[in-house]
């Protein structure tokens, strides 16, 4: 796990930028504290940070290179099956060495090429520069678990981890209007696109070969599935019994590691089914979880101490006050060089911190639901689709819903919001309702926040087009195609993106056991009737490790990572925002609606009709343009 950085020159003056590399390798320095390390060619040079988690000598160190010299390798991730692969290759002649599976990803790739990628059970992004083909392949593992960056223009190809690691180039900081229209109803930039122009992300599952100056991206890996026709014929209580299987080996190919190791505990569902399995496994397991002191609405860690005492972990709880998250929130958003406005990232990084205190791996619970269909959107989309008598109850209320105050930070209003929602998408064709769920702003309310100037810079045809390619496995009635379509854009470019920047800012490294591509394969051939219903959410998954927890995980509401966020707007943060939402500023920026923000900053200080995560973004958004803009 570690972070890389390169340049690929296409002539003299391309060439130039390589002096840049060192403060590009500086920039990520929090994703590798234990090593760092420079290559340098004539047009291409690399440079690596690492965090130590397998063979920890000095054999391991990065960039590699092999024996002749030709080939050199910047990798960032684990290959947990490098010990097979190993033997594979010594069966052929190969030797070694070190014992790091980065030695081994760089001979696959040598005797390989690209069909090395489907051998590889792991997540990573990495880079190998061929000196006698002049060459470089970069590529991204199955599920874009791991990020991968790059910039081109005529003189140069540049790669990162992270966009900050190319912006450390002193490449143009033009934005991308349409990049920036999706953020304000997303509240994240979906790939390959960024807020940059020129700057993309490699998508998941995917390669990308460059040669002199010609590039070449193909996909290499996608989920197996056809829409409504599933090959597996498998029953039901077969199929558990496959996913139980499938699971216990994720699990146990993820505990591979030389330093110390634990799983995140939320209590849910998905991380206590990693936690028992990991438990089984090891000895006094850690594990960790995060509570709130003062807000019982969003604090799960009861349940959490129920699965830690069932298997007899070594369980920690960082019980926190409201106001020690809000200490958290600047520390954490100058990691961001695009805008990122999901909130939960405040927990996540605050979870990280501590983790890292104790351990260097985690394992988490994260694609559970994307996987196997957790979230209520989800059921609200099955609800839509099979329709009923409450259904059209609710989409006949809509003018009532319509008027009664929405918000997160209640019970009660956040019941009025989930309706009011599920109503509203109601009215659509599944195309749009399934943007509209992925969506904190519809397209109207997005528009209204932006000066007539930027509105009318805004490419609507290009918006179209990337909404097209982000909502094009919507076709029919199949559920799965909601679950597949949101591991290709809500899973990637939120979720897998919110945990990586996270917890690399404080050098743990994140594994997530139920994004194993054997797990996504299976969950992709099962009918969509397995994993939801009317009476439930991730069926199969909840009935298949029914027998590893407790009876009180079961028929309780899905809270999720959230913070109760607008206490805080009214009180400690308030200084920050009224200095994001200053009328002065707005005018200097040029970007927004004065009125618009006039009326936001009046709405949150005298009243709870709003929700903190739209809010959350606008301001995040701000943060943002205030510390890499200016």
């Amino acid at each position: 796990m570690c972070g890389i950085t390169g340049i690929y020159a296409f002539n003299e003056v391309g060439r130039l930028f390589s002096v840049n590399l060192p403060a590009s390798s500086q920039a990520i320095r929090h994703r590798g504290p234990d090593q760092d390390g420079i290559f340098y060619d004539y047009y291409c040079a690399m440079a690596h940070r690492r965090l130590s988690i397998i063979d920890l000598t000095e054999d391991g160190r990065q960039p590699m290179s092999d024996k002749t010299g030709r080939y050199t390798i910047v990798f960032n991730g684990e290959i947990y099956n490098y010990r097979q692969l190993r033997q594979k290759l010594e069966k052929v002649g190969c030797s070694f060495r070190s014992r790091s599976d980065t030695e081994v990803l760089l001979y696959m790739y040598i005797y390989f090429k690209e069909e090395c990628l489907h051998q590889l059970h792991g997540f990573f992004s990495f880079a190998v520069y061929d000196k006698e083909e002049n060459s470089l392949f970069i590529a991204r593992d199955r599920m874009g678990i791991k990020p991968l960056v790059y910039y081109v223009d005529e003189d140069k190809f540049l790669f990162a981890s992270e966009i900050s690691a190319l912006l450390a180039f002193n490449i143009p900081r033009e934005i991308d209007n349409v990049s920036v229209f999706q953020y304000f109803q997303l509240n994240y930039i979906p790939a390959p696109h960024t807020i940059f122009k020129n700057v993309y992300k490699l998508l998941q599952g995917h390669y990308l070969k460059i040669q002199n100056k010609e590039i070449q991206i193909k996909q290499w890996y996608e989920p197996t599935y056809v829409p409504r026709r599933h090959l597996s014929k498998i029953s039901y209580e077969d199929a558990k019994r496959e996913l139980v299987h499938l699971l216990e080996q994720s699990v146990e190919e993820r505990m591979i590691a030389d330093v110390p190791l634990g799983t995140f505990l939320s209590g849910g569902i998905d991380s206590s089914t990693v936690t028992a399995i990991a438990a089984r496994l090891t000895p006094h397991l850690n594990t960790f979880s995060i509570g709130y002191k003062d807000e019982p609405l969003f604090d799960e860690t009861h349940y959490a101490e129920l699965v830690a005492k069932q298997y007899d972990t070594n369980h920690t709880v960082f019980k926190l006050s409201t106001y020690d998250f809000f200490e958290n929130i600047f520390e954490l958003l100058k990691f961001y060089a695009e805008p990122f406005g999901d909130s939960s990232a405040i927990p996540t990084y605050i979870l990280c911190k501590n983790t890292r205190q104790k351990v260097t791996v985690a394992l988490s619970g994260d694609g559970g639901d994307e996987v196997f269909g957790g979230y209520q959107k989800y059921y609200g989309e099955y609800r839509a689709r099979k329709g009923g008598l409450l259904e059209t109850i609710i989409k006949t209320a809509y003018p009532v819903l319509s008027l009664l105050p929405k918000t997160r930070n209640s019970f009660l209003g956040n019941k009025i919001r989930q309706l009011y929602r599920f109503s509203e998408s109601m009215y659509l064709s599944n195309k749009e309702r399934y943007w509209y769920l992925c969506s904190w702003r519809k397209e109207e309310d997005a528009k209204k926040l932006f000066s007539s100037a930027i509105l009318q810079a805004i490419d609507e045809n290009e918006y179209n087009r990337r909404k097209t390619i982000l909502t094009q496995h919507i076709q029919g009635d199949d559920i799965n195609e909601v679950l597949y379509s949101d591991i290709k854009m809500l899973l990637p470019n939120d979720m897998l993106h919110k945990v990586d920047s996270m917890s690399m800012a404080v050098a743990l490294e994140v594994r997530v056991p139920f994004l194993d591509y054997r797990i996504v394969d299976f969950a992709f051939q099962l009918p969509a009737e397995y994993k939801i219903d009317k009476r439930m959410k991730k069926k199969i998954l909840q009935d298949a490790v029914k027998h590893l927890l407790p009876a009180e995980l079961y028929n309780r509401p899905k809270q999720g990572f959230d913070i109760p966020l607008a206490k805080g707007y009214k009180t400690v943060l308030r200084p920050w925002i009224e200095s994001l939402l200053e009328k002065d500023f707005i005018c200097e920026q040029g970007y927004f609606d004065v009125q618009q923000t006039e009326l936001l900053k009046k709405t949150i200080f005298t009243t709870n009709n709003f929700d903190q995560t739209q809010v959350w973004g606008f301001l995040a958004f701000q943060h943002w343009w205030k510390t890499w803009m200016r």
